[in-house]
């Protein structure tokens, strides 16, 4: 991975020594807690830069309190979404919609998307939802006494709900879900060539729904208008790719992260399954102890903020761990406290970008573990094994054996 230099604009003194990608527990490490390997960085100033924290080996400014994450992400005049995360792997520059888009483009098409992951709409799909997560738990139950979390339970009903969503079938799951790894998590030759496969798909989907039209996501989109016009097909490719790529992979790793917790945690465990009415409440805090998105922005301007010379050009990075182990935020954040009240977490992000699809994972999230709990016995560890987990630019976890012989 070639490096870029340190800017001469950043002052020698501010540059820190870490990264979301290459700092201790960063890389993959067995029984690895990468989430709270980020809390190191409260002890140093509030912004500092980081000379290699993106996958491609560019620096970005660290902002290390909750309340200045906030000040950035809300600041759009300053601070722009626009990074062409997904297109650049392919030498292009066209954005994800709306994710990176700025205002007042992000708007009109924030307010198209809304309605389709809207509370009123999750309500609506949580009876698939919860009947998906049933039959995979029920399927893992009459298997035996230990599975792979991520392999037999995660990733498969996830992957399937958004699938679902979009109008695709359940057996092309692991085909989509090699995509997705393969561009999250691939080295130099994966990643472009995984963009490639899944922009071909995106845009054979939307030629078949232009021709035949279904009740689905693609249908909606290819029909759809947005200032008394239909959207360009480069407009369809940028929704298409986002909900296909955010779907595959954050809500996955947040159930995966969550059920390691109960199975190293057995008291906390045995509390949430005999009174499951406080899930609700234990999933918020769990969002907040594991987080799974490094959150950059692009400076628009110059600026000077907190005593960093900020430049037109520079990534500005808003890692949701490292708010989410703020001390003038959430007391004791090193603590996972199933009961925390008034959780204000960043693991959705902030301001007019915050994740749209944050109802449905929030659903998805409580649902799996609701329906975990109830239909199987206390579990843990499986001994032998050590789950790898592992930084970035979205955190995960794999390899998640668990038993309860």
């Amino acid at each position: 991975m070639a490096l870029n230099p340190v800017p001469d604009h950043v002052p020698p003194e501010m540059v820190g020594d870490f990264s979301l990608f290459t700092s201790p527990g960063m890389l993959p490490t067995p029984d690895g807690d990468p989430q709270a390997a980020t809390a190191c960085v409260h002890a140093g100033p509030p912004i500092f830069y980081s000379p290699f924290n993106t996958r491609d080996g560019r620096g970005t400014w660290v902002i290390t309190r909750a309340t200045d994450q906030r000040r950035v992400l809300q600041d759009a005049d300053s601070f722009s979404s626009h990074r062409s995360i997904f297109a650049s792997a392919l030498g292009e520059n066209w954005p994800m919609i709306p994710l990176e888009l700025d205002p007042p483009a992000h708007g009109v098409f924030r307010s198209l998307l809304n309605p389709l992951l809207s509370p009123k709409r999750v309500t609506a799909l949580e009876p698939a939802v919860r009947e998906r997560a049933i039959a995979l738990i029920d399927s893992i139950a009459a298997s035996g006494t230990s599975c792979d979390v991520m392999q037999d339970f995660a990733f498969p009903f996830a992957v399937s709900i958004f699938l679902r969503l979009l109008g695709l079938p359940d057996h092309r799951l692991h085909t989509f879900v090699g995509w997705a790894n393969d561009l999250l998590h691939g080295d130099d030759v994966k990643r472009p060539a995984a963009a490639r496969t899944i922009l071909a798909f995106i845009d054979e989907l939307a030629a078949m729904r232009r021709e035949e039209p279904v009740d689905d996501f693609m249908t909606f989109i290819v029909q759809a208008q947005v200032e008394g016009r239909r959207l360009t097909d480069e407009e369809v490719r940028g929704i298409g790719v986002l909900v296909f790529v955010a779907g595959l992979d954050t809500v996955a790793a947040a159930i995966g992260f969550d059920l390691a917790f109960l199975a190293r945690h057995p008291k906390e465990q045995e509390l949430l399954r005999s009174e499951p009415n406080r899930i609700v409440l234990a999933a918020e805090e769990l969002l907040r102890a594991y987080p799974t998105v490094q959150i950059i922005r692009v400076a628009r301007k110059d600026i000077d903020f907190e005593g960093a010379p900020i430049r037109k050009g520079d990534y500005v990075s808003c890692a949701t761990m490292i708010a989410n182990r703020d001390s003038a935020e959430f007391e004791c954040p090193d603590t996972i406290d199933l009961m925390r009240e008034d959780n204000r977490h960043a693991a959705f992000g902030y301001g007019p970008h915050r994740c749209l699809g944050s109802h449905l994972a929030r659903r998805e999230i409580v649902i799996g573990l609701e329906e975990w709990l109830a239909r199987l016995p206390a579990f843990r560890i499986k001994e032998g094994t050590a789950p790898i987990a592992y930084g970035g630019h979205v955190f995960g976890i794999e390899n998640l054996i668990v038993d309860w012989s």
